[in-house]
């Protein structure tokens, strides 16, 4: 079983920054970032393959996060830029993909999950 540790959330302001960080025992095919606010289903924000750095985003947050992989750390990082209220949940970071198309950002698709931070985006 892979191990993850997410850690960088915290309150911010409405067009604020915030990053995240998580770090794993070892990443597999590829690494994700999704999200869960309270009361909703966990969606994905973010996924990176493993193999060539190519990533998805989520339509919500194009343009304004930015996942990225320190390898030499075993680190997967998420910049989070011009945060709004609606992105406020907490954040888990997973990996070990058991499906093909993990681009597609289910989180149903990936078996092994960090215990997840908060975020929250409030005046």
């Amino acid at each position: 079983q892979v191990q993850l540790v997410e850690s960088g959330g915290g309150l911010v302001q409405p067009g604020g920054s915030l990053r995240l960080s998580c770090t794993a025992s070892r990443f597999t095919l590829a690494v994700g970032w999704f999200r869960q606010a309270p009361g909703k289903e966990r969606e994905g924000v973010s996924v990176m393959r493993s193999s060539d750095g190519e990533t998805r985003y989520a339509d919500s947050v194009k343009g304004r996060f930015t996942i990225s992989r320190d390898n030499a750390k075993n680190t997967v990082y998420l910049q989070m830029n011009n945060l709004k209220p609606e992105d406020t949940g907490v954040y888990y970071c997973a990996t070990d993909p058991w499906h093909a198309d993990f681009f597609l950002l289910y989180a149903g698709y990936f078996n092994s999950w960090g215990q997840g931070t908060q975020v929250t985006v409030s005046a």
